[in-house]
C-alpha cells in the first residue's frame, strides 16, 4: 500500500491540533460576517506581544466572556463587567486591551450606521475582492502594506485602539482579505478559489 503524501502547510503552521485546524480551515478564508469580524479584531488586538497559538488556546474563553463577541452588548460594557473581565484567567487580563475592545465594539456600532454594514466597510481598503499573494516562504510575507496602513489609520480616526499597521495585516490575512498562504501549502488554490468567489 502506498504511503500517503505529506500534507503541505505554510511554514508557521505548527504540529500543534488546534493550530492545523485554524490553518486549514478558517486562515485565509474570506469573512463577511459582521459578528465574526468584530470577533477577529479583538482577538488580534489582545494577541499584541503574544503568541497566535496563546489566542486560539483562550478563543473559547474569550466567546464566552465577551458574549460570543456581540457588538451591540461588548459595546454597553459597564467598569464592573472591565473588572469582572480582569479577574476572568481565561482570557488575556489586560485592561487596555479590554477596553480597547469596547472602544473598538462601538466604533463598529457607528460604522454600520453610516455604512450599513462592517463588512462592506472593513473590504473597501482591499477594493472587496481578496489580494492575491506569491509567497513562497511565509517569512519574507510582508508585516504591513499600503493597505493595512490605510486601514490602520481609517480604524485610528475611527477611535479604535490596537489597529496598527502590523496588527490590521495580521487581521487582513485571517479574515481572508488577503491570501497569504504559501505557494506550495495545500491551501493555497484552494483558497485562491474562495476568493474569486467572494
Amino acid at each position: 500500500m502506498a504511503s500517503k503524501k505529506p500534507v503541505h502547510r505554510c511554514g508557521w503552521c505548527t504540529d500543534d491540533p488546534l493550530y492545523i485546524a485554524y490553518h486549514d480551515e478558517e486562515w485565509g478564508v474570506p469573512h463577511h460576517d459582521d459578528r465574526h469580524l468584530f470577533e477577529m479584531l479583538v482577538l488580534e488586538g489582545a494577541q499584541a506581544g503574544l503568541s497566535w497559538i496563546t489566542i486560539l488556546r483562550k478563543r473559547e474563553n474569550y466567546r464566552k466572556a465577551f458574549d460570543g463577541f456581540d457588538v451591540a452588548k461588548v459595546a454597553r460594557y459597564t467598569p464592573a463587567k472591565i473588572e469582572k473581565l480582569l479577574g476572568d484567567a481565561g482570557i488575556v487580563r489586560n485592561r487596555a486591551k479590554i477596553n480597547a475592545a469596547i472602544l473598538n465594539a462601538q466604533a463598529v456600532q457607528r460604522i454600520q450606521k453610516e455604512h450599513g454594514s462592517f463588512d462592506a466597510y472593513i473590504w473597501q481598503f482591499v477594493g472587496g475582492k481578496p489580494l492575491q499573494r506569491k509567497v513562497e516562504d511565509y517569512k519574507k510575507a510582508p508585516a504591513k502594506t499600503a493597505e493595512s496602513d490605510a486601514m490602520s489609520k481609517a480604524l485610528i480616526a475611527q477611535g479604535m485602539k490596537f489597529v496598527g499597521s502590523t496588527i490590521c495585516y495580521a487581521y487582513m490575512q485571517a479574515t481572508g482579505m488577503v491570501n497569504d498562504h504559501e505557494i506550495a501549502c495545500h491551501r493555497h488554490k484552494p483558497v485562491r478559489a474562495l476568493s474569486r468567489a467572494a
